[in-house]
Parts: structure tokens; sequence; C-alpha cells
């Protein structure tokens, strides 16, 4: 898989002083590094994790409602929730925390980096809700839903795994579909909005603006 041109935009906003604090005490406690061996999951969720539970990989969770309240509707899956913006990150962590989810740890930053620590067939899912859209031709290449990429969230996907992708856009819409479509270990389509996946302040923006929110769901085949 070749390194791309970032996938997201560079937003500059910053943290007060407190939070700046609580992000760097939390990150020592709930965060994943991006560079190391391959993750062992019993290890990175600690030692009363039972045998057999599931991973989910939550890709780019922006501000973290989606991550933090399913989450908390299913606390029967552990979660790697993956962002690279500042506020989101400490929003996720304070609610690992204080809320609190045991079964959440962070990745504060880009999850092609995270990938090589990923072993094959250990995810039993992978959510990328919105993920950045880069509307202009000129910018396509940058998008995060890509050939390459799907294939290696693919191989690191157990059989039956699910790969759950939505967008508000709709070329970015088709583009998922058709990559997804290509990918043969890859089963699917369009499906109405999932139950489980709460509409977030974003999502419910595009949808007063008019825009159609596609949710797309693909299941790991043999």
């Amino acid at each position: 898989m070749r390194r791309p041109a970032l996938t997201f935009k560079v937003r500059r906003r910053g943290l007060s002083t407190k939070r700046r604090r609580e992000l760097e005490s939390w990150s020592e406690r709930w965060c994943i590094d991006l560079d190391g061996p391959p993750l062992d999951f019993d290890e990175v969720f600690g030692p009363e994790r039972p045998s057999g539970r599931g991973v989910v990989l939550d890709i780019g969770f922006g501000h973290g409602e989606s991550t933090i309240q399913m989450a908390r509707a299913d606390p029967s899956v552990d979660v790697i929730g993956v962002e690279v913006h500042d506020p989101g990150v400490v929003t996720v962590l304070d609610a690992v925390e204080n809320d609190p989810l045991p079964h959440v740890r962070v990745v504060h930053g880009d999850v092609i980096a995270l990938l090589a620590r990923i072993g094959a067939e250990t995810l039993d899912g992978v959510r990328i809700y919105f993920p950045d859209p880069w509307p202009k031709t000129r910018q396509h290449h940058r998008r995060l839903v890509r050939a390459d990429v799907v294939g290696a969230l693919t191989d690191r996907m157990r059989v039956g795994a699910e790969l759950h992708l939505a967008t508000d856009v709709a070329d970015y819409a088709r583009l998922m579909r058709s990559v997804c479509d290509d990918e043969p270990r890859l089963a699917g389509g369009v499906v109405e909005r999932p139950p489980a996946r709460p509409i977030t302040r974003f999502e419910r923006r595009g949808l007063d603006a008019g825009r159609t929110v596609t949710d797309l769901v693909y299941r790991r085949t043999p």
C-alpha cells in the first residue's frame, strides 16, 4: 500500500491549558502508539479481557459522538478509535476515563501508519463514517477510501467481519461502492442507515442542508 498524501484536512484548533494536560495524562493510559510491534489485543485491553471478544476499528471519529454512543450501547465489543485532531481525541479519552468506557482505546494519528501494527484477520469490524470528502477533482487522490486502503483493511478483517461506510457526498458514495464492489473478498452494498449508527451533529447539519446520506455495509468473505 502506497503512502498517500494526507487523507485528512489539517485543522488548527487549540486546546485550553487544562484540556491539554488532560490529553497528555489520559493518553498515557488509553492511547495506542502508532509505531511498535504487532498489536496483541489481550495486552491492549488488559488481562481481564474475556477470550474471543471482537475488535472494531473506528477510523476518523471526528468529534467522537458516534464512537462514544456506540461503545456505550455495546460494551461487548472492544473499539480502537483513530483520529488525528486533538479536540475529538480528548473528547473520546474523557469518555473512556470518566464514563467510563474501559473497552475503548484511542490512536492519535493517521490510520495508514497504524495498519502495520494490525495483524491479518484480527478485526471483527471497520467503521469509516464521513471521511474528509476532498471535493475538488484534483484532491480526489487524497480520499481515504480507495482500492489499496480497502484491500489492506480487508486483509485485517476476519471472515464475516463488517465494513461500514457512510458519507453525505454523492460522488464519494459512488466511489466507495465501486471500490468495495471491486474487492473480491467483500460482499454487500448500499443499505438503509443501521439503527446502531447514531446521527451526529455533523450529519444533522448535512441533512438540514439537503444532502443525502449513503450507508454501505460489506462483509468479508473467504
